[in-house]
């Protein structure tokens, strides 16, 4: 049996993850399921697994957790301490799916005590790849990718002969405003912008695909888990989001991971690593699509690509401080205090603003991370006066 804590328990990664769990009960028991708040599902996911402990990060949600617990036998806690503890536990199997640099020091804790530490949010290897990176060769810890993308690359890849590997092609649905112009996404609305045609996200990922920011930040999470040049990653629309990433080897082939866009695939493929699981989904039917589509990414009507790829070749502390702009950015596009245009712009201005030294601590990480918002913030608050 497998030992597994989910770390974001009541988002879509973490409630998929528990799906899959949750059907093979004899294989997995939880230790430590968490929320930033949502009291009610993250106890109701808590009683029905027979987890061990259940932690809210927001320590003002600790005594409704513990009422809706009590005589369960589940042990409740919360705060940031709490939240740090619950991630070392010592899971054999990690989930990290904490959206946004919240999810930093608990996704640290875990690959520092070892086991496999299974990444669904993407600030990690983004804001402090090199930092997780050293954290993981001491620990001992593995690190299986759950992003749709870099799971699919993961499965096609090589990682015996990375010579052999001419390139990663990631694809990208191109979000719901892909045959827009600039004008017309002008008047976006943060409604339109979360309704993805294809996935079922949280607002800040899907947010994050209507701006493409989403693949610029896989971008640099696949130059952090695979070992090709930066300029042996490419990105490729592909509307209809079937072939998930292809890795394309020096000898002319290419191998691609297909598959329905459901979550549930890749997060079983790491659930179940190195073996394979039963999953709920009905078997792909190729007919049934019909077509595959593709077309070339237009980085002038969606700049979050080139500032994502400028940021990678640049290194140092520019992954973060893309990162920490652009969650600024979007909490304020859904709050609608700035336009969805903007949200590129403000990273961008920060990115020019802001140049501090290469971390090489998660404190420091954190401190640029900090650096970067206030920045961020000011710009927020000249386009709201």
């Amino acid at each position: 049996m497998k030992t597994v804590t989910i770390l974001g328990a009541t988002g879509s990664v973490g409630t998929s993850t528990l799906d899959l769990i949750e059907r093979e009960p004899d294989r997995f028991e939880i230790l430590a399921l968490t929320a930033n708040c949502d009291t009610e599902k993250l106890a109701a996911a808590a009683i029905r697994t027979h987890a061990k402990r259940a932690v809210v990060a927001d320590e003002a949600c600790l005594a409704d957790l513990r009422e809706r617990l009590a005589g369960t036998g589940v042990e409740a806690a919360g705060g940031a301490q709490a939240l740090l503890e619950a991630s070392a536990m010592g899971a054999d199997w990690t989930m990290g799916a904490i959206v946004g640099c919240a999810g930093l020091e608990p996704v640290m804790a875990a690959v520092e005590h070892g086991g496999i530490v299974v990444l669904a949010n993407k600030e990690p290897l983004v804001s402090a790849g090199d930092v997780i990176l050293k954290a993981a060769e001491r620990s001992g810890a593995t690190l299986l990718p759950a992003d749709s993308e870099h799971n699919a690359i993961f499965q096609c890849f090589d990682a015996s002969r990375p010579g052999n590997v001419r390139r990663i092609i990631l694809t990208c649905s191109g979000g719901p405003f892909r045959d827009w112009s600039t004008e017309r996404m002008r008047d976006v609305t943060p409604e339109q912008a979360v309704a993805h045609p294809n996935w079922s996200m949280g607002a800040k990922i899907s947010v994050d695909s209507a701006t493409c920011m989403n693949k610029g930040l896989e971008l640099i999470e696949a130059a952090r888990l695979f070992p090709v040049p930066h300029d042996a990653i490419e990105i490729v629309i592909h509307p209809q989001s079937v072939i998930h990433s292809l890795v394309d080897y020096v000898d002319g082939s290419v191998l691609a991971q297909l598959g329905p866009p459901d979550m549930r695939t890749p997060i079983a493929h790491c659930l179940a690593w190195p073996d394979r699981m039963a999953t709920p989904m009905a078997p792909l039917d190729l007919i049934a699509i019909g077509r595959l589509d593709f077309a070339a990414p237009d980085d002038t009507r969606f700049p979050a690509l080139r500032l994502a790829r400028e940021a990678l070749d640049a290194g140092g502390a520019r992954p973060a401080i893309l990162n920490a702009a652009n969650e600024i950015a979007v909490a304020a596009f859904l709050k609608k205090r700035i336009g969805f245009l903007e949200i590129a712009a403000i990273v961008a201005d920060t990115l020019d603003r802001y140049d501090p030294p290469a971390p090489e601590t998660l404190d420091e990480v954190l401190a640029i991370d900090a650096g970067a918002r206030r920045i961020a913030d000011e710009r927020v608050k000249d386009c709201v006066r």
